[in-house]
């Protein structure tokens, strides 16, 4: 799975627009899998995972390279997580243990320029939330688990604004590698015309309203969604609102909740004027797999559908990934086993306390 950094442009409508390519896996993977012999795939999965360069669509102008050629700093408390998060200058800022946010909700401020990560699985944050504000860019969270703003007994949270993490009219985002549980709205929300983001290798968990995109009537936001696993969720896995373009590929949903819920128990919706094209991935006790509104466009090709029901919609020509950037797909069928051993806080991440060099 290793992802291939490009430099090319957003490429504007009308001809002219270079075919680009895809590597795809062809190995014999899938048959290896059910042997539990999977090191040509696991090798590839651990290299991109372990890798400090985006890739999607927060690798294209200029890409994203968060706190890098800035200090390394550690923390154990808020203090030191707010002081280095809200800071001018650029971080590299390690998260090493849980800290515990006060009061139960707090917000994390995250300026420019910053890398968080957890180091290895230890890093958490509870009860709090890492708030990105409109301007905001070049950031990145990786390696962290954000769990526990759950209000129990209040399953709709519509009193709260309580998310793991939210962004406003941001760009150059890069969301990787956490675990979220437990959250009193929704566990990532990227808003109001964010550009340029790749959420990639997250586990979300245990969660009613997941993971939304939108809330603007503009069509601007660019989203690369890939080798998450939702688990235990009920909506917006994602709900894609009014996205430009919205590519997910090689996610894996299971164990959804709630699935008496005949409307709003679903994976992925495409509203809007959103543009969303699915590769690969892999549906398992699922209502409502994909969908798109009447004004919308949804692409799906090669995915898995495993003891699913409802909708399977998928009209219109969206868009082609490939024009924008290369990357590597992995077969549909073993999405599982390498989303399940990949995806949420790694052993190796964030232990090289050294300063990544900032790439120009």
């Amino acid at each position: 799975m290793t992802h291939f950094r490009s430099s090319k442009r957003l490429p504007g409508p009308g001809p002219g627009l270079g075919p680009g390519r895809v590597l795809i896996t062809v190995t014999a993977l899938v048959a290896a899998l059910g042997l539990g012999a999977v090191a040509p795939a696991e090798a590839a999965s651990e290299r991109a995972g372990r890798t400090a360069e985006a890739h999607g669509f927060a690798s294209l102008e200029g890409g994203t390279t968060g706190g890098a050629g800035g200090e390394v700093v550690t923390v154990t408390t808020q203090a030191d997580l707010e002081r280095y998060a809200a800071a001018e200058e650029p971080y590299v800022i390690r998260v090493a243990g849980t800290i515990k946010a006060e009061p139960f909700g707090a917000n994390v401020v995250v300026a420019s320029d910053k890398t968080i990560i957890g180091v290895g699985t230890a890093g958490e944050l509870v009860q709090g939330e890492l708030h990105l504000t409109p301007g905001t860019h070049n950031v990145i969270i990786r390696n962290l688990t954000i769990r526990d703003s759950y209000v129990e007994g209040n399953w709709d949270c519509k009193d709260t604004d309580f998310d793991g993490i939210q962004m406003d009219t941001v760009h150059h985002v890069w969301i990787d590698h956490n675990r979220f549980s437990r959250i009193c709205d929704g566990q990532l929300d990227i808003r109001k015309d964010s550009e340029y983001v790749t959420v990639s290798y997250n586990r979300f968990e245990n969660n009613n309203k997941t993971f939304g995109i939108g809330w603007t009537p503009n069509v601007k936001t660019q989203i690369t969604i890939d080798h998450n696993w939702f688990r235990g969720t009920k909506q917006r896995n994602p709900s894609a609102d009014n996205c430009a373009y919205a590519h997910l590929y090689n996610n894996y949903m299971t164990a959804q909740v709630d699935p008496g819920d005949p409307v709003w128990t679903y994976g992925n919706w495409s509203r809007g004027r959103t543009r969303m094209v699915i590769e690969n991935s892999y549906y398992q006790d699922v209502q409502h797999p994909y969908q798109a509104d009447a004004t919308a466009e949804l692409v799906q090709r090669g995915s898995i559908l495993k003891n699913t029901s409802g909708r399977q919609e998928a009209w219109g020509t969206a868009f082609e990934p490939r024009d924008f950037y290369d990357y590597r797909l992995d077969p549909a069928a073993a999405v599982p086993a390498l989303v399940s051993r990949f995806s949420g806080p790694q052993k190796r991440l964030g232990t090289d306390n050294r300063a990544p060099h900032a790439r120009h």
